[in-house]
């Protein structure tokens, strides 16, 4: 007996003292996603990239809004809505201990505003990803900002470019 208590002794622990003390993680762990709200435009590819239907994108057509949610609680930690982000405003961090007293304590959402369409009325996107396709076409030398369609929704862009074509076809019968 005296021989196994020197043993144990003289190896000392073989746990660790997690929770009582933190645990030491890996570089590359997968905790919860992050969601930068600043950055977001609310394009809503972490959405449709989602396994298990965790964050989910909700519009209120009267309000003119659409609401970012995540649920934690069904969260699985891929990545996958860190990979399909175009602006890097959703990433997997170090944080992997959600026990909450609440399941409401589990959820996070913010809200953006969205775009009229300026034939219509009607909304078609969030400003915010209007404004970055704007953005990213000026800085590739598109038509961006300047141009006149940036700001339609899909039904009046095909409706003026029928009428474009139209137009075209006839100018080159009278000639």
């Amino acid at each position: 007996m005296l021989k196994t208590l020197k043993g144990i002794l003289k190896t000392g622990d073989a746990t660790v003292r997690y929770p009582f003390a933190p645990i030491e993680q890996a570089p590359d762990v997968r905790g919860k996603p992050e969601h930068d709200a600043p950055n977001c435009i609310a394009c809503a590819a972490c959405a449709v990239a989602c396994p298990p239907n965790a964050i989910q994108m909700k519009v209120d057509v009267h309000a003119g809004t659409v609401t970012w949610t995540i649920n934690y609680g069904r969260c699985i930690f891929c990545g996958r809505c860190e990979e399909v982000c175009p602006v890097d405003a959703i990433r997997l961090g170090s944080e992997f201990e959600l026990a909450v007293m609440s399941k409401a304590d589990l959820q996070d959402s913010c809200t953006y505003r969205l775009q009229r369409c300026s034939d219509c009325g009607e909304y078609f996107a969030s400003r915010k990803e209007v404004e970055y396709v704007a953005a990213v076409l000026d800085r590739i030398g598109g038509n961006g900002a300047s141009g006149d369609s940036i700001d339609r929704c899909l039904s009046c862009k095909q409706k003026n470019d029928a009428l474009a074509c139209k137009d075209r076809i006839r100018e080159r019968r009278q000639a």
